[in-house]
């Protein structure tokens, strides 16, 4: 359980005003139509937080308990450093010829491959009692952060600090994972 809240807020805080949130809401915006947009997100987010939940809880079955908060570690600091970081702007898809749901599924699926929110669901998954609570708690974290943007498009920038939402939610995540690479390393 402690592996769905943990996925769940991380996931929360590091897609605030991050590509596929801002990526949604153009899609929304551009398309008109919100229920599509908001299907093809679930779907694609679903599916990357499966995947990579299921292949964390590999890692654990492999290396021993310090290795696993090792790569905890690093994968909340990288995290930090990437919300500090400057971003791409984001491509809005304009040359798809695809619908909405199949541009928005295939767009964010491409988007979060490989992205920090599937490094921090896989080492939730290695450290949790079963794969499916990291990714279903990564998976409603991103639902949080990303229904809202769809649903407000470009006035949710107006409604929240998102560049001081990423700040604080770097430096935050930049301290929790020196915590949990220190103690790896049994340094603290």
């Amino acid at each position: 359980m402690d592996g769905l809240i943990a996925a769940f807020l991380t996931l929360l805080l590091t897609e605030t005003g991050d590509r596929p949130q801002l990526l949604a809401a153009a899609l929304a915006l551009r398309y008109g139509r919100d229920r599509p947009v908001m299907l093809g997100f679930a779907l694609a987010s679903l599916a990357n937080c499966l995947l990579s939940a299921y292949a964390g809880s590999f890692i654990s079955g492999w290396i021993s308990e310090d290795p696993v908060r090792l790569f905890n570690g690093l994968a909340y600091l990288l995290a930090g450093i990437a919300m500090l970081a400057w971003r791409r702007p984001i491509d809005t898809l304009a040359g798809w010829k695809t619908g909405p749901f199949l541009t928005a599924f295939l767009g964010i699926f491409i988007l979060q491959f490989g992205d920090k929110g599937q490094f921090i669901i896989s080492a939730s998954a290695a450290r949790a009692d079963h794969w499916l609570f990291p990714a279903i708690g990564g998976w409603l974290g991103s639902l949080a952060a990303v229904i809202p943007a769809i649903l407000l498009k470009d006035r949710l920038a107006k409604l929240l600090p998102i560049a001081k939402i990423r700040i604080a939610g770097g430096v935050a995540l930049c301290i929790l994972g020196l915590i949990h690479a220190l103690k790896a390393w049994r340094l603290i």
